[in-house]
C-alpha cells in the first residue's frame, strides 16, 4: 500500500486522471488530495455561499469519475487541472441557474432594486475600486469572458469550453471587454 500511494505521488494530474478512467480508486484519491485544495480556493472566489461550494465540489469529483475516459489532455492542448476547473465551473453556473430559478419571485412581486447575484458580490469582494466599477459596468457576456480569463485564469480554449462557445467569439468579447475596461479607467 505504501509504495502505490508513493508511486501514485510522483505521477502529475494527467497520468492520474488516466489511472481514474480505468476505475483506479486510489489514483481518484490522490488526484482529489492535490487538486480539491485550490478548486475550493477558486470556487470560494467566485461564490461566498459554503454550501453551493461544498455541492459543487461534489459535483465536479463525482463528474471527473464518471468521465475520466473523455479527458483528452495534452492531445488537444489542454491540461488536468483545467479540464477539472472548467467541470467546476460549469457545475459551479449550474447552481447559481438552479438558485435564481427556485429564488426568483414572479415579476409583480419583485423588489425594485434587486440583490445583486452570488457571483457580483464574489466579484465585489475580489476587485475593488475604479476597476471594479468598470467591471461591473461591463454587459455580463463581456464580464464573463474577463472574468473566466483574467481572474480564472483559463485560456481561450478553456474560457469556450467553459461558456459554450466558439473561441473567435470568446477572442472578440475579450477584446471588447478590455476595450470598454480601458475607456472606462481613462
Amino acid at each position: 500500500m505504501r509504495s502505490v500511494r508513493a508511486t501514485l505521488h510522483e505521477l502529475d494530474e494527467e497520468r492520474l486522471v488516466r489511472l481514474v478512467a480505468r476505475g483506479d480508486r486510489a489514483a481518484f484519491e490522490e488526484l482529489y488530495r492535490r487538486t480539491s485544495p485550490w478548486m475550493a480556493v477558486r470556487l470560494r472566489r467566485r461564490c461566498g455561499d459554503e454550501q453551493i461550494v461544498a455541492e459543487v465540489m461534489q459535483e465536479t469529483y463525482l463528474a471527473v469519475w464518471r468521465a475520466a475516459g473523455a479527458f483528452a489532455g495534452a492531445a488537444v492542448g489542454g491540461t488536468a487541472t483545467g479540464w477539472l476547473w472548467t467541470i467546476a465551473a460549469r457545475r459551479l453556473v449550474d447552481a447559481f441557474r438552479r438558485r435564481a430559478h427556485h429564488a426568483e419571485p414572479p415579476l409583480a412581486a419583485a423588489p425594485p432594486d434587486a440583490a445583486p447575484a452570488a457571483e457580483e458580490e464574489a466579484l465585489a469582494s475580489t476587485v475593488g475600486g475604479d476597476v471594479g466599477d468598470a467591471l461591473r459596468c461591463l454587459a455580463p457576456e463581456l464580464r464573463q469572458v474577463l472574468q473566466a480569463m483574467v481572474l480564472d485564469g483559463l485560456s481561450v480554449r478553456e474560457t469556450a469550453v467553459l461558456l459554450g462557445l466558439p473561441e473567435g467569439t470568446v477572442k472578440t468579447r475579450a477584446r471588447r471587454a478590455r476595450s470598454a475596461m480601458r475607456r472606462a479607467l481613462a
